[in-house]
């Protein structure tokens, strides 16, 4: 699934357990591994990074340590682009403000501009677990195939004891469903014959992917404010990863006054996230 891996390196004070977490996704995958930080290059860096890479079992032969000046964003998107990442890690925490303060604005224009997986970790631990209850946002689209084939294909390696699908209910559906009759009397029969369309819509792409059999799967649907009520679900499900498609590289005027579902998660990260990109 990820063969190449990046660690975007920051020395934080959380840097050894974000790399100890690294140093379990490589066993998992049987990946190489890059390491990227974009600043100035010190002895004293290079010696922390070492000790921090040798505590966590990482050898000098199974690592690319890449150190750059200049422009971070571009510098981490070029390195994952020409070394073929197939996923970059980073971490975050979890109240926005902080999060911006940590990796300020760099966070939020990698994940719109990344051309891989991104995986943000709330809060890397020196011994990490695997992802047993995973969270996959099916979105409003008609199928958002990409986050369930890779949540789903996630969910195998790790033997996950739960994955849920959340599939946004479309409001402006029932809305339709209801012109010209009488709310009181129609509400409810439209309300459930649109969430069993959902339902059955992502269904349809469960059983066309082979990644989700086997699996312990449960479909919820949900109305209001999606990327509201997808940080609610997974905050009360106590999912330990998010699984979401990336919105689009270029953005619209809409875009900007409607924010996409990842800004609403970004302002309050309720768990780990891993963004893939869409269709």
């Amino acid at each position: 699934m990820f063969k190449k891996i990046a660690v975007a390196i920051a020395f934080s004070p959380r840097q050894q357990a974000l790399i100890a977490e690294a140093r379990r996704l490589q066993h998992r995958f049987d990946a190489q591994m890059v390491f990227i930080h974009v600043g100035e290059r010190t002895a004293d860096k290079e010696r922390q990074l070492q000790a921090y890479l040798s505590e966590a079992g990482f050898g000098t032969e199974q690592v690319s340590v890449f150190w750059e000046e200049g422009d971070a964003v571009k510098l981490i998107l070029s390195v994952c682009r020409k070394q073929q990442i197939d996923l970059l890690v980073a971490g975050a925490l979890q109240k926005e403000n902080i999060f911006r303060y940590y990796i300020g604005s760099i966070a939020r224009k990698i994940l719109r501009k990344a051309n891989c997986p991104v995986l943000v970790l709330t809060e890397p631990s020196m011994n990490p677990l695997p992802y047993q209850n995973i969270a996959i946002h099916a979105g409003d689209r008609a199928e958002a195939v990409n986050a369930i084939q890779s949540g789903c294909m996630l969910g195998q390696l790790e033997q996950s004891r739960q994955i849920h699908i959340i599939k946004e209910l479309k409001m402006y559906g029932l809305t339709m469903a209801l012109a010209g009759e009488d709310p009181e009397h129609e509400y409810s029969e439209a309300r459930r014959s649109l969430v069993q369309e959902e339902i059955a819509t992502v269904q349809e792409v469960i059983n066309r992917c082979p990644e989700c059999r086997g699996l312990r799967i449960n479909i919820k649907i949900a109305a209001g404010k999606s990327g509201y009520e997808l940080a609610k679900f997974a905050r009360s499900a106590e999912a330990d990863l998010l699984v979401m498609e990336a919105p689009k590289h270029s953005m619209n005027i809409f875009d900007r006054i409607f924010p996409h579902d990842l800004e609403y998660i970004l302002a309050d990260l309720p768990t780990n996230l891993l963004l893939v990109p869409g269709d």
